[in-house]
């Protein structure tokens, strides 16, 4: 199975000079760095103890960001590498500004690509995050003796149904994980039933929170501008969930004047096209990386720029969340819960089960399906009460994860 896993990763290797370029136009590369993904590395591997954390995207890499700031003061540890998958993420990454850490695009799965990065770092120890399971990469770091982590293991039923057809497959790859840390009971269940080495569950690390208060900051101009309205948020939307908030925003405005519907989308390339039909509805628009000095007539804001998602959530009462009126599963509502804000999502949440079954027994989020709906629920006030116990909850499952962590790297290091 697995020579047959490379010969299709062969085939996809042929076709990857047409795949990049067509990712590049849709500006979902780096113009430069995407070789990055063939292991070219850009950046210098320091001598001494090196950590490797791996996450997809953006949601992976800003959990592990209280940790990479833990072991950025680790005396012994000398560089973290981080990697991910995408755009977005790397350029989340780089507004940390950290000394230690380097980000690098994680390598195509493929044994030449991968065996080339291993050789080129040499990490002490790798830790993989949630979903991220590489069999190339997993069978090169066991043969390479490099221990090797699932941090917040997520394993869904529709996912282990996938890895139970192949079932020998799935257990000589899950075989080579040293220890996992699931982030809830149900993906306990099924990597124990993968036969995983050591399971022990800590509870979910997005509960945590990065506390770089500089770094989510409006700046003064435009928080000056936001104070003089009513302001509620739709975040991480996907096509056709701007149009829902466009709607509810319409709704709204006809009893609330002083109203603005700040939009982040989930892919920031589609500013343009959400724009368009946004004016089509004879709205005002403004978009946040135009730096509009004046929102006097402003309908909806809509906000383009990587990173900047809390600083919105930090002045929002009233959130939507987004991928959950469309069949995406619903987006990570932790980093607005945290602010205090109201939760509203649509009736796809599956990615994020367990998450909303807490926040609606706090009694603060609320399934939604019509624009009618939404306008009725939206509120102005924050509940300050539940954003504590949600980061109490963070920073219990934070505490957790860094001692294990630590006495993994004591027995490693």
């Amino acid at each position: 199975m697995f020579l047959i896993y490379q010969l299709l990763l062969s085939l996809a290797l042929v076709f990857s000079p047409l795949i990049i370029i067509y990712r590049l136009f849709k500006n979902k590369e780096h113009e430069t760095r995407f070789v990055e993904k063939f292991s070219f590395n850009n950046k210098k591997r320091i001598n001494g103890k090196l950590i490797w954390f791996h996450g997809a995207s953006v949601g992976e890499i800003l959990s592990i960001i209280p940790i990479v700031k833990y072991y950025e003061k680790h005396k012994k540890i000398k560089q973290i590498l981080v990697t991910s998958s995408t755009l977005s993420s790397a350029k989340v990454f780089e507004k940390f500004k950290f000394k230690k850490a380097v980000h690098q695009f994680y390598p195509i799965d493929y044994h030449f690509i991968n065996k080339k990065f291993l050789n080129f770092w040499k990490p002490n120890l790798a830790i993989f995050i949630e979903s991220e399971i590489w069999p190339c990469m997993f069978n090169l770091l066991d043969k390479k003796k490099i221990p090797l982590v699932l941090l917040n293991a997520r394993i869904t039923n529709k996912t282990y149904k996938k890895w139970s057809k192949l079932k020998k497959f799935s257990r000589s790859i899950f075989g080579k994980i040293n220890v996992s840390f699931p982030q809830n009971k149900e993906t306990k269940y099924y990597l124990n039933k993968l036969k995983l080495k050591k399971v022990k569950e800590l509870g979910n690390l997005k509960f945590a929170e990065d506390s770089s208060n500089h770094l989510d900051k409006i700046p003064k101009y435009l928080k000056r501008e936001f104070n003089k309205k009513k302001v509620w948020v739709a975040s991480s939307t996907h096509k056709d969930e701007e149009i829902f908030c466009a709607e509810t925003h319409l709704k709204l405005k006809k009893k609330i004047s002083n109203l603005v519907t700040i939009i982040i989308p989930r892919h920031v390339h589609r500013v343009n096209e959400i724009s368009d039909k946004i004016k089509s509805m004879n709205l005002v628009v403004k978009i946040h990386s135009l730096k509009p000095k004046n929102l006097s007539n402003v309908d909806i804001y809509i906000v383009d720029t990587f990173g900047e998602t809390k600083k919105f959530h930090e002045i929002a009462s009233s959130v939507f969340l987004g991928g959950s009126i469309i069949n995406r599963g619903g987006q990570n509502p932790l980093e607005a819960a945290r602010c205090g804000a109201k939760i509203f999502h649509g009736p796809n949440t599956d990615n994020f089960k367990d998450i909303y079954k807490l926040l609606n027994t706090l009694k603060i989020s609320y399934k939604i399906n019509s624009p009618e709906r939404l306008a009725k629920l939206i509120t102005f006030k924050k509940n300050k009460n539940i954003a504590n116990k949600i980061k109490l909850i963070g920073n219990t499952i934070l505490k957790k994860t860094l001692n294990e962590l630590n006495l993994l790297i004591k027995n490693e290091f």
